[in-house]
């Protein structure tokens, strides 16, 4: 039944003997909340209006926040059911019920804002240089974000309640079809236990040479939002100088959702416009660079945008990106900028693993600073304030990422990692939740670097006379009886696996011992392999002095040979390896 203001109450829907508890999806709203104001201040209203009633818009956000309230109120018999296969059903239709709830909750916060933004056009005297059209586009445009924000807020709550109460309808999982260093974790035996628990339907972690480490569906082509944005870096990276000045356009200021606060006529360097778009994941600062650069690859253009965008696409091939295409330079995926832009998790991985080769970049998406400097159109130097959407920051050795998030694409995220000197990179795209994304990233990563393993090249308890580890005894082929104990150049030297990729295993190769041998000089060589793969290399070095037979012992030796030849015996020492693979 609908309420008085066009709600419905929920219905509680017994599925279980555990609540979740109400205080919780409250505190996620009222934090969510503070998103959409600061959403709304982010637009910088002041840049429409010459005068800007305070009281009326802190007015306004009052309203919404007190029928958030009223909806944080409402009764929630919320149930479930641990791994209970009968209550599948139910556990379904209570999450159909509550989304739908919100919905509408969101619907009449999307009224109410929406209400304040028409008041602001109707109040408001415009600016002497604002025509009606480009007002109304404004006005449209923040009332579209409210909208979206509402709808966001609505779907983040409810997903984050679900996944924080309701463990078994959550949708983080543990799939052993993912692909763990080329073949299925199946295949491999691996256990659920020894897999990520991730909900995002793509997502890769790849090292700082490509080597794949795990994949979930990573060559699914899917929409990756603003993570479009990595290439856009690359590209101005590559084209510009950082000191060189950009004009901010009207369609670069009034393109809307997601910005960096840039203003038409501000002008300001590119390592600015390039903080403004990788920090906040401003689509200003898209447009204004894709605009200027797009100038410098053809002067002659008459799309800059379009010029850009085609120069993005080429980009994305030479660096091996089979399954991309870019429509625009910011990654929005609906209204004005639907279309076919896709990617895939693997592919953003190498734009990652590119665009984290420019010291400019990665300076940038690990830094905290949250302020740029424009030049506005009036000449006054101003500060721009911004918030990361990196929550992963310095934590756990992550040194940047890229958010992503529409309708269309979900809650996407791609990261950087190192850890003691180990860099890799994730990418998680269609999380279900912005913590959920968040959560995943850092899976992945505790993962990938918890099934690192150090271990000994030299695997073996026996030692030479110098103490030095026992590789091997190589025969000197000048006798008959005669071997030189062989250690590695570097007798502590260690090799990093990853745990989960397949058994090491050993390959002992020795050079043709003749004449005199002395301590140091090479003797042969030992490889390590993982699943096929070299992992590891060292020279082999004699620990002891050899000397070849004197003319007396060489005719000794002559005669010994004759006899072993009769008897079918070796002609020489054979040789001998003493060392075994390191266990993993």
């Amino acid at each position: 039944m609908a309420s008085a203001d066009g709600t419905q109450q929920l219905k509680a829907v017994d599925i279980g003997q555990h609540d979740v508890q109400q205080r919780q999806i409250e505190l996620l709203l009222q934090n969510r909340l503070g998103s959409i104001c600061s959403a709304i201040g982010n637009l910088n209203i002041k840049a429409l209006f010459c005068k800007v009633d305070t009281d009326q818009v802190g007015d306004g956000l009052l309203v919404i926040n007190s029928k958030m309230r009223s909806f944080m109120r409402a009764p929630l018999a919320l149930h479930y059911a641990r791994g209970s296969a009968r209550h599948t059903q139910q556990a379904r239709s209570f999450k159909s019920t509550l989304s739908t709830y919100a919905s509408v909750r969101a619907q009449t916060w999307a009224a109410h804002a929406r209400a304040l933004i028409v008041h602001a056009g109707k109040r408001y005297t415009l600016n002497s240089k604002e025509t009606i059209p480009s007002k109304a586009k404004s006005v449209k445009t923040l009332s579209s974000l409210v909208k979206r924000s509402a709808q966001l807020t609505a779907g983040i709550a409810c997903a984050l309640a679900l996944a924080a109460g309701v463990p078994s309808i959550a949708n983080a999982q543990v799939l052993t079809t993912d692909i763990v260093c080329g073949k299925t974790a199946d295949a491999r035996g691996i256990t659920a236990e020894n897999l990520p628990d991730i909900d995002a339907t793509n997502a890769i972690v790849m090292s700082k040479d490509g080597s794949v480490y795990y994949a979930r569906s990573a060559d699914e082509q899917v929409k990756i939002a603003s993570i479009t944005k990595v290439m856009t870096a690359i590209l101005t990276v590559e084209n510009c100088k950082m000191d060189e000045k950009i004009t901010v356009s009207n369609a670069a200021a009034t393109v809307g959702n997601s910005t960096a606060g840039l203003l038409e006529g501000d002008e300001l360097t590119v390592e600015q416009a390039l903080r403004g778009l990788m920090i906040p994941s401003g689509n200003d600062a898209a447009i204004a660079l894709a605009e200027h650069v797009g100038k410098k690859i053809d002067p002659k253009t008459k799309d800059a945008v379009a010029t850009f965008v085609k120069a993005m696409n080429e980009r994305a091939k030479k660096l091996g990106c089979t399954g991309t295409l870019f429509e625009n330079p910011h990654g929005l995926d609906f209204d004005e900028w639907a279309g076919d832009m896709h990617s895939t998790a693997h592919d953003v991985a190498l734009m990652m693993q590119e665009a984290m080769k420019s010291d400019t970049f990665r300076e940038i998406v690990a830094s905290d600073d949250s302020w740029i400097e424009v030049t506005g159109a009036d000449g006054s130097d101003h500060s721009h304030s911004m918030d990361t959407h990196n929550e992963l920051l310095g934590q756990d050795g992550n040194i940047g990422g890229k958010t992503g998030t529409t309708d269309d694409a979900g809650y996407c995220f791609t990261a950087a990692y190192n850890r003691d000197g180990d860099e890799t990179y994730t990418v998680v795209l269609n999380s279900s939740t912005t913590d959920q994304r968040f959560a995943d990233t850092a899976a992945l990563a505790n993962w990938y670097y918890g099934h690192k393993v150090t271990v000994a090249i030299a695997n073996t308890q026996e030692k030479t006379a110098n103490g030095n580890p026992l590789i091997a005894r190589i025969g000197q082929t000048d006798w008959t009886d005669k071997t030189i104990d062989a250690t590695l150049a570097d007798p502590a030297a260690q090799a990093t696996v990853f745990a989960l990729a397949g058994e090491v295993t050993e390959k002992v190769t020795y050079d043709d011992l003749s004449g005199t041998v002395h301590v140091g000089d090479k003797v042969g060589s030992v490889m390590l392999k993982q699943d096929g793969t070299k992992i590891a290399v060292m020279d082999l070095v004699a620990d002891e002095e050899g000397s070849g037979p004197n003319p007396i012992e060489w005719l000794l030796v002559k005669l010994d040979r004759l006899g072993r030849r009769i008897d079918n015996r070796p002609l020489t020492a054979e040789s001998e390896t003493i060392a075994k693979a390191p266990e993993v």
